[in-house]
């Protein structure tokens, strides 16, 4: 059981590296003044879900999930 905290803690840290850096690889929403005159219809707006941006995103969401689910594996089995 030792050795099962052992991976799970390193698949934890792994996870929370590679969530920030993929948080910090993602542009800012801030559309500027282009959004008040309807410039966000464009190209890139259209196909976000194919772009990098899209990918990043799909990554975080993934990460995310792996998170919250070992921190709370990982104090169910550190309080046992």
């Amino acid at each position: 059981m030792q050795i099962l905290k052992i991976v799970l803690s390193i698949i934890y840290v792994i996870d929370c590296i590679g969530l920030t850096v993929v948080v910090l690889m993602q542009e800012g929403k801030s559309a500027g003044l282009g959004s008040i005159a309807g410039a966000a219809d464009t190209y890139w707006g259209q196909n976000k879900g194919r772009s990098m941006e899209g990918a990043l995103e799909k990554i975080t969401k993934l990460m995310a999930v792996v998170f919250f689910v070992l921190s709370i594996v990982l104090v169910m089995n550190f309080l046992n």
